[in-house]
């Protein structure tokens, strides 16, 4: 299905009103209350008894309110009769100096073009749904020889094939994942494909055919894809009964490796099916949406079926006042969610949201075909709602539980690098040394409770003297100690093969929503060509260094295919990454220290065999160093009270290379 415009994950945003709830509406307001009323009544003399979408707008020309009417004039007049009106709205008229109508040909139009304003003016009194972000698809790309597998954002290429769109990144990464190991296609771009001389890391952990460096030929290649173009379009069980059927001719030819081949790619398919284990036969096409309200908070889980396929789910939590019943609440979010989204056929919901018939009718002149809003009582329908129900009961009681601090942090740090929601982990890395000499690398981790310390890792560097990645600045050392670059391809070279073959399946936790890199342009493109020899094209990844004259508070960012740019010195998301920025430097000079200060401890004599504490604080009261006693003769050794000829002769033949 084709996507029309970003969608950004939901992050709660209320009005002061809104969060501290709404009591007895304030007296002290009547002479404002009693204006806005006037306001509304002289524009009632011309209003129309026509359908059509209204704004109430304050002193500043902002909009507070925009409702949609069948009867403008009737749904207008409602709001002088105070008495009647919930303390929030006799509020929004308090602030009402203007009013502004549109008419439509029918009430249907207005419900479309009410949640088109509502998203664009972000009223404070309306519910508001923030969802920028698009979501992702996968592609089969149409435009190359051996095509490309790989996740997809954004404007969408005609030669190419979409499929989707899946809830997050993490459901299009999960498949993708499977579908390689299930048809071996690759995800490498273009450019990286066209630069291989020997298979990537993919092909030896059984994931791609290799076909940049010609590992298969180009038909049974197109092959591979039609077979993958096939099972995202739904045939999932034909190319399963398929698969099974050749494994089992090469078993009784007693071809047993290739026996073994399939079989693999049979697993992939299973994982994908067992990862999609509340699907429903009979379900091609279909959201399934289940609203859930606390605290006056409520949380709206949207589970994806596309193709008869599980595409994933992800929470929401409108902004609305405290007093909303749940069935406005929902209205509202449908009405502002597909605003912008494929619409599909079936809509599964655990409550009927208010005038369920006009959102229909609403969504399917949208859409273009029919759209049915069904709320299931029971039977595999019913499970499905039940199951996204106890999803969003979960996430309310996580979110009402989160530190709100924190939680505004991760959705600044989001929003500032494009990620699809808050991270739940993010991984910081830096290095450290002193003219090559002990060399480290450090890992250190934040998530939603803040630092994580179990899980910070140290890395010994051992490969600081390699070339220099080629991408890396002219300027970067080469082929010397200290090599900065060489370093940081080192760890996160060690850190992303080993979570590889740990977790292939990103299903441990132990993968990171984004990756910071303590400096510039060219500490990220090194990051950028590590993460492609591995075959990984999904990581997001950011640098961050200090500004001029190393000033903290000037910080520049660095993203992939953006310009760098800076964040205001009084943001807070700005202090956060900072913090963690520094969190990660104290880590790894405190790892350097210490290597440092055992080796200032230790002694050229600790090597010596049989040489203990007494023996060797005679020998240096007598030399005065370790490098003195190093450069005795043997004469000189046996001299020493404590030492006999043959612990003098020892020492000698250590130090002397004899014996």
């Amino acid at each position: 299905m084709k996507q029309d415009a970003p969608l950004e994950q939901e992050s709660m945003q209320q009005a002061p009103e809104q969060r501290s709830g709404l009591s007895e509406p304030d007296m002290g307001h009547a002479g404002s209350i009693a204006h806005g009323v006037a306001v509304i009544q002289a524009q009632l003399k011309t209003l129309p008894g026509s359908p059509g979408v209204y704004r109430m707008l304050n002193a500043k020309g902002d909009a507070l309110y925009v409702g949609k009417a069948r009867n403008l004039k009737r749904r207008v007049a409602s709001y002088t009769q105070i008495a009647k009106l919930p303390n929030r709205l006799q509020r929004m008229v308090a602030e009402t100096v203007a009013l502004e109508v549109i008419t439509t040909h029918t009430e249907v139009e207005a419900l479309l073009l009410e949640g088109n304003l509502i998203k664009r003016l972000m009223p404070r009194y309306n519910v508001l749904l923030r969802d920028d972000k698009s979501f992702p698809f996968i592609t089969i790309t149409g435009n190359h020889p051996a095509p490309q597998l790989a996740k997809h954002r954004g404007a969408q290429d005609p030669k190419s094939e979409y499929f989707g769109p899946f809830a997050s990144a993490g459901a299009v990464n999960h498949t993708i994942t499977a579908l390689q190991r299930a048809f071996l296609l690759r995800s490498c771009s273009d450019s990286v494909f066209a630069g291989r001389t020997r298979p990537c890391l993919q092909y030896q952990i059984k994931r791609c055919s290799a076909p940049c460096v010609n590992r298969i030929a180009p038909e049974d290649y197109a092959e591979l894809v039609g077979q993958a173009r096939e099972f995202l379009s739904g045939n999932s069980r034909g190319i399963q009964q398929r698969l099974a059927e050749r494994m089992q001719a090469a078993s009784d030819a007693l071809d047993f490796e290739t026996a073994a081949r399939y079989r693999d790619r049979i697993r992939g398919l299973t994982q994908i099916q067992a990862h999609q284990a509340i699907n429903v036969a009979g379900i091609d096409e279909a959201d399934v949406i289940a609203a859930h309200q606390a605290g006056g908070q409520t949380c709206i889980q949207v589970f994806f079926f596309r193709a008869g396929s599980n595409y994933g789910n992800r929470a929401y939590f409108p902004s609305h006042d405290r007093q909303l019943d749940l069935p406005d609440v929902l209205a509202a979010f449908l009405g502002q969610f597909y605003s912008n989204k494929p619409v599909p056929r079936l809509i599964l919901l655990s409550h009927a949201p208010s005038e369920q018939m006009l959102l229909a009718e609403a969504l399917a002149l949208q859409a273009s075909h029919a759209v049915k809003l069904l709320v299931p009582q029971r039977g595999d329908k019913r499970k499905l709602v039940d199951h996204a129900t106890a999803n969003a009961r979960d996430a309310l009681a996580r979110r009402l539980s989160e530190n709100a601090t924190q939680r505004r942090l991760l959705e600044g740090t989001a929003s500032v690098f494009g990620l699809d929601g808050p991270p739940n982990r993010i991984e910081v890395y830096d290095n450290s040394h002193i003219s090559g000499r002990n060399p480290y690398g450090a890992m250190i981790v934040a998530g939603p409770d803040g630092l994580m310390k179990n899980a910070y890792r140290k890395f010994a560097i051992a490969g600081a003297g390699d070339d220099a990645p080629e991408n890396a600045p002219r300027d970067a050392p080469r082929d010397a100690p200290g090599d900065d670059y060489a370093m940081m391809r080192e760890v996160l070279t060690r850190r992303f093969a080993r979570a590889l073959k740990e977790d292939p399946e990103r299903q441990g936790g132990t993968w990171p929503d984004l990756v910071l890199i303590d400096g510039g342009a060219g500490q990220l493109s090194v990051a950028l060509q590590v993460f492609a020899d591995l075959g990984i094209s999904d990581q997001p990844v950011a640098a961050i260094a200090k500004g001029p004259d190393r000033n903290a508070g000037r910080e520049r960012f660095f993203l992939p295919g953006r310009e760098p740019f800076s964040l205001e010195p009084n943001d807070p998301v700005l202090y956060f990454l900072q913090r963690l920025r520094d969190e990660a430097h104290r880590f790894v000079i405190g790892t350097h220290r210490a290597k440092r200060s055992k080796q200032i401890g230790q002694s050229l004599l600790d090597e010596v065999p049989g040489i203990g504490a007494r023996r060797k604080k005679a020998l240096l009261h007598h030399f005065g160093s370790a490098r003195n006693v190093a450069r005795a003769g043997l004469a000189d050794l046996e001299a020493v009270e404590g030492i006999s000829g043959t612990v003098a002769k020892r020492i000698y033949d250590h130090f002397h290379g004899q014996g």
